[in-house]
Order: structure tokens, then sequence, then C-alpha cells
């Protein structure tokens, strides 16, 4: 399944609530409570459906997000679903780990090897800062269980913000390589107000200065996102960088974004969507769907405008999914 520019579109990013039990100052204003109705929730079955009908088309590549999709009832049932789903071929779960250490045996019983974590800061305080909530304890006890279950690869999702974090990244990079985790900087985005108040930071000068430190080269870490890695020569510590700023990755971009109430997002710099609710409740075929779902991937923008128009999208990442 190609898009107009000749980009194979492989992975498709799935939330399953936009609900989460962290407040990250860069994600959700405080305060908010504009959820969508869970009534107008995609269920599992219309999930795995659409999972099929995108499997069919090529795509191989699966994640579960949110919010927190932790908070989903039942929701490592859904993941044995999907990954009994023929042509799933990599299944993985973006996650805030504070749920991890009740879930993480039920996760890998269901198929799941791979999780993405956020953590921002080793420091309580400024988790709880971050976070507007003390889960610092938490989110280590489940990367811990997560490690002891044999979750492998396990990457910590690090948003590097100025006058926040930014003096922590060497301190994260020596945690990973202590636990063997895969550690992601990753720069803030101008998606509505709270992504653009985050603080931006160019993490070029930080890779070179870690590139120099730990010896690092450039590599390959398996995985659909848009990360750049550097790995050590041993290739026991690597580090990637998610740079949608600094070194924009939209030529190569594989991916679409299903929200909880089950819009297509075809860019996260963009307003170009497809509905798919409306056509699931209305009975339509799964070659309608497949049809729907080509004409959509037809629309997909060249690139997103953040440098160019930073104030261009009111939007709530945990609506459009992460």
């Amino acid at each position: 399944m190609q898009d107009r520019y000749g980009r194979t579109i492989d992975y498709l990013r799935i939330s399953v609530t936009d609900r989460c039990d962290l407040r990250c100052s860069y994600c959700m204003p405080e305060g908010f409570r504009d959820y969508e109705e869970p009534a107008n929730w995609l269920s599992f079955d219309e999930i795995s459906r659409v999972v099929a009908v995108f499997a069919r088309l090529g795509t191989s590549r699966f994640r579960i997000t949110g919010g927190e999709p932790l908070l989903r009832r039942e929701i490592a049932g859904l993941l044995g679903r999907l990954n009994a789903i023929e042509g799933v071929r990599d299944l993985s779960l973006s996650t805030n780990g504070t749920r991890l250490a009740r879930l993480a045996p039920a996760l890998r019983q269901a198929g799941v090897s791979r999780l993405n974590v956020s953590l921002d800061s080793l420091c309580a305080e400024r988790v709880q800062k971050i976070t507007r909530r003390d889960a610092l304890a938490e989110i280590l006890d489940g990367l811990l269980v997560a490690k002891s279950q044999g979750f492998h690869p396990i990457k910590i999702n690090m948003v590097v913000m100025q006058d926040v974090n930014e003096d922590e990244v060497d301190d994260m990079a020596g945690f990973c390589l202590r636990h063997g985790f895969i550690l992601r900087l990753i720069e803030t985005m101008p998606i509505g107000d709270t992504g653009r108040a985050a603080g931006f930071v160019d993490l070029q000068p930080i890779r070179q200065r870690l590139q120099a430190r730990y010896g690092l080269r450039e590599g390959h870490i398996a995985g659909g996102g848009p990360a750049r890695y550097l790995v050590s020569p041993d290739g026991q510590f690597s580090i990637g960088f998610i740079t949608p700023l600094s070194q924009h990755f939209c030529e190569t971009c594989n991916r679409v974004r299903l929200s909880v109430d089950g819009t297509l997002h075809l860019c996260l710099g963009q307003e170009h969507s497809l509905a798919l609710r409306p056509l699931l409740r209305a009975g339509a075929s799964d070659a309608e769907l497949e049809a729907a779902i080509l004409q959509a991937i037809d629309l997909k923008p060249e690139r997103h405008e953040f440098r160019e128009q930073p104030d261009k999208l009111i939007r709530i990442m945990a609506h459009t999914g992460g």
C-alpha cells in the first residue's frame, strides 16, 4: 500500500482510549475533561476488523497506544486477538508504565514482545511536575517487572524540554545502559498550546555529544517508527533520536494513526483524515472499507508544516493517539 509520493504505508498506530492517569504538561492541558464518549470508542470487534483490513492491504506493523492503553479494560484480550490475525507480524505497545507491573505478565502472554515506555526524568519531583502525579516509583517498578518478563526491546521515550529535563539526558543514558533499555530522545512538537509551550530543544548538539561520549555510530534498530539510531560498536547500547523539527523524517513516513473514535489520521501535522466509525457501523463491507482506506492514503500529505505554521493545529495529542 503506497501513497502518491511512493511511500509504503506498513505501520498503523491504534489508540484504544483517550483517557490517561497522568497529565503530562506537553500532552494534555491541566484540568482537561473533554474526553470522547465511550459509546463512540471503537469496540474490540471493530478494532480487530480494521486491523484485518489493513493487514490484507499489506500493513504488518501495529502499535497500541492511548491516552494510556492499559486503562482500557481487557486490553490483553484485544492484544491476543490482534496477534492472531493473519499478516500481523509486529505488535507492540506504548505505555506510561504506571500499570505495567500488574499487567506485564498478561501482555507478554498475549504475544506482545516490544514496549515503549514514557519516562522524562529520573527525579521524582520532576516527574511529578511534568505528569502532575507522583508516579516515578510505579513507572520504575513496571520497567523492572517488564524486564523480568522478557520484553525486548524496551524503549524509553524521553521528551527533552528546555529548562525542564535537558540536563538529565546523560543520566537517562546511563540508566538505560545499565538496564539494557534503548533510549529514545524526542523533540517537542507544536501540536496545540501544550506542545508549543513545552520548550523546544534541538537534539542535534545532544546527538553529537552522546555519540562522542559513548563511541556510537550510525545503526539500525528494528521497528517501524521514525527514530534515527546510534549504536555502540558491540551493539549493546543504542540511542534513538526523533526529530520532527531539527531533522524531519517526512520523506520516509510509513505510518497512519487510528484514534479511539475511529478517525484515521494521515499526518500529525495536517488535518487530512478519514472517519471509519460511520462506515463500520453502517455495515460497510470489507471491500468498501479497503476502498475507503486506499482513497484516504492517496490524500496523505507530503510533509508537516510545524516550522512554517507552528500555530496551524489546535489538537490534543491524547485525542489523536500517540
